[in-house]
Order: structure tokens, then sequence, then C-alpha cells
């Protein structure tokens, strides 16, 4: 039992550390969009960003100063639905955003890239920026701004993190026309939210994608045991024939992140090389150790369901 919760404190530690390089990361590619190909060309970003941006463009303000002061307003509110944990991330992961983006405009001064090329900047500095946002909210923290709300709201609801995002950044990049003067720039602003919610959809899918395996083998039991204490996933045993052969057959199922795949073949072809193995890609998989349940039923279903619920009660009693 030591051992056991020795390993499994262990997993937890490098799960965390693996949260944080990856929220690094992230922050490293958000700053370098937003620095290098965005600001560069006038083309306004969304989020806290877009707001900072607008704000100085009109008043003269550092982006630094608003930045930091509409996160730490936003971390309040979070602090009390998220918990502390998405908060200590993304407080993190602000600090990241604002020491990577003065020292990129610090050594990019005077760089220019993709001057000529706009619509190139917007599609490379979207790609960054939608990168950044999936990465830090598929490590459990954000770059603050509308990723805190996005977050926020799918918590409760199963709507799409990118859809959240753009819908709060449009009014964001609208605003920018008040001291932009310039439709052009807010097309533009435009275009880059479609490019970075649609990268943002496409890193978080893809982190919490997940498989299923049956798996048919003589060492079941050796193989079920195995991925119960190593990959830490649960295992459901079906009793089969064969059709062919006429004899009984145990087949064993296991969801598993796609991530865990690797670990599961290998567990199997040293347990048994000869092991049937069929994997299929999930939409989606919710309960313990995957997504939660984001839905809320009408009130009527709720007095349908509480009334079934106290009849089979009634009746096991």
């Amino acid at each position: 039992m030591k051992i056991e919760n020795r390993r499994q404190g262990r997993r937890s530690f490098y799960r965390e550390l693996k949260d944080y390089v990856l929220l690094a990361l992230a922050m490293l590619l958000g700053a370098t969009g937003w620095v290098v190909f965005l600001l560069p060309n006038e083309i306004t970003t969304g989020g806290i960003p877009g707001i900072a941006s607008v704000v100085y463009w009109g008043t003269g303000l550092p982006v630094q100063v608003t930045y930091m002061g509409l996160n730490a307003l936003l971390l309040v509110v979070a602090l009390r639905v998220l918990g502390w944990r998405f908060c200590l991330k993304t407080i993190y992961a602000v600090l990241l955003f604002t020491l990577f983006s003065g020292v990129l405009q610090h050594y990019a001064a005077g760089t220019h890239l993709l001057a000529d090329q706009k619509f190139m900047a917007l599609i490379v500095g979207g790609a960054f920026w939608g990168g950044s946002v999936g990465l830090g909210l598929g490590a459990g923290g954000s770059t603050g701004g509308s990723d805190i709300i996005a977050a926020m709201v799918n918590k409760y609801r199963d709507i799409s993190l990118g859809r959240i995002i753009l819908m709060c950044d449009l009014v964001i990049i609208t605003s920018s026309y008040l001291v932009l003067h310039d439709w052009e720039k807010v097309l533009y602003g435009y275009v880059l939210l479609f490019v970075a919610s649609f990268c943002v959809d496409q890193v978080v899918n893809s982190m919490r994608r997940s498989v299923q395996f049956f798996i048919i083998s003589d060492k079941y039991e050796l193989i079920g045991k195995a991925v119960n204490q190593i990959v830490q996933r649960g295992c459901t045993v079906f009793d089969g024939h064969g059709f062919y052969s006429g004899q009984k057959v145990q087949a064993l199922f296991v969801i598993a992140k796609k991530s865990e795949s690797n670990a599961i073949f290998r567990l199997i072809d040293d347990i048994d090389p000869n092991a049937f193995v069929s994997q299929s890609a999930v939409i989606g998989a919710y309960g313990l150790g995957f997504d939660r349940f984001k839905v809320h039923g009408k009130a009527e279903d709720k007095e349908v369901l509480q009334e079934l619920v106290g009849a089979e009660n009634k009746e096991q009693a």
C-alpha cells in the first residue's frame, strides 16, 4: 500500500510538472504571436491583450498595467468558481505571459515580420495565439481574460470553448474602431478570431481525446491487473463464445486517454503478444477519471426523475 501511494504521489507530481511546462510553452507561443506578428501589423487581438492594446492606443497607458489590473479582477471571481488550483496556474501563466511579452518587445523592437503580407501575419499570429490558449486550458490554466470567462462557463455548460471566447472577443475587436478609425483593421481582427478559435478547439479536443480497447486473451486477468495498477484505468470483463473455435473467451473492455494508448499496448505485448486487440476512437468519455457532465435538465424532467427514483427506492425497501 505504501509503495502504491508513493507511486501515485510521484505520478501526481509529474502530471503537475507537465502542466506547468505546457503552460510555459503556451505563454511563449502566445507572446510570440502577439508581439512578433500581430502588434507590429496593427491587428487587434481579443481578450485582455486586446483591451490593453485599445487602451494603449487611446490613452498611452502601458499595456502591462491594463493587462495585470483586469486579470487581477477576473481572478478574484474565478477563485470562487474554478478553485485555487486553476487560479494558481493562471496567475503563473499571466506572469509568464507578461515576462515573455516584455522580453520579446525589447529584443524584437524595430523588427516587422510579414510587413507587406498582413493576411499571412494574421494566419501565423492566430495559429500561435489559438495554440497558446488551447494548451493553457488543456493544462488547467489560461492566459487570463476571456479564457477565464470561457473556463467558468464551460464548467457548467457543454459549450465550445472557442465559441465562448469568440463571443467575448467580438465586442473587444469592434471597440478597437473607436481608437483605430479603420474598419479594415477591425475586419482583420474578426478573421483573427475565427483562426484562433478554430485552433483552440483543435488543441483542446486533441488533448481530451479518448480511445476504447477490446482485448481478447487467455491472460486477461493479468492484463487487467496491469492496466489497473500501472495505467490506473478500470477494466470490464465480458464473457464470450468463439464461433469458429467453439471455446469460451473473456474480453476486456477499457476506456483510456489517447495519450495512454502506447502504455496499454506495451503492457499487452509484454504479457501476451498473441492477444487480439481492437482499438477505436471515442467521441466523448464522461465519468470518474474523464470529463464531467455539463448539462442541465429541464425542471419538469427533474421532477419526473425524482418520482421515478422515489418509486424505485420504495420497491427496494
